[in-house]
């Protein structure tokens, strides 16, 4: 139940996000995040440092893993993050930022990355 209110609080964040800035981004991880939980996406540290770069912001619209190293700053933002994801991320650099401060500071959405 609880979980579940916190996803119907981050929809809402990115419909509002949406419905003032008009960014498709906002309107794809609406619908991202309103699929149900067993369909949402898990991404590796390793596979972000695969697919990224140093300094990008990157959105997961799911739960960040613990496996795998990561070597550059990464601004990053998802649904649930594991407790090693967490540390390695802060580790090298990187900020954790949730959906409204992301919705904030980027409302075009330009510069950033969905992944997973």
């Amino acid at each position: 139940m609880f979980a579940n209110s916190l996803i119907q609080n981050n929809i809402w964040t990115v419909r509002r996000a949406f419905k003032k800035n008009k960014a498709p981004i906002w309107r794809a991880l609406e619908r991202e995040l309103s699929r149900p939980r067993k369909n949402r996406r898990e991404v590796n540290i390793g596979t972000l440092a695969d697919k990224t770069g140093d300094g990008q912001v990157v959105v997961i619209p799911g739960k960040i893993l613990g496996s795998g190293e990561i070597g550059h700053k990464l601004t990053v933002c998802a649904v649930t993050i594991s407790q090693s994801a967490a540390k390695k991320i802060t580790a090298c650099g990187g900020k954790l930022v949730s959906l409204s401060d992301l919705a904030e500071q980027y409302p075009d959405g330009k510069g950033v990355r969905v992944i997973g």
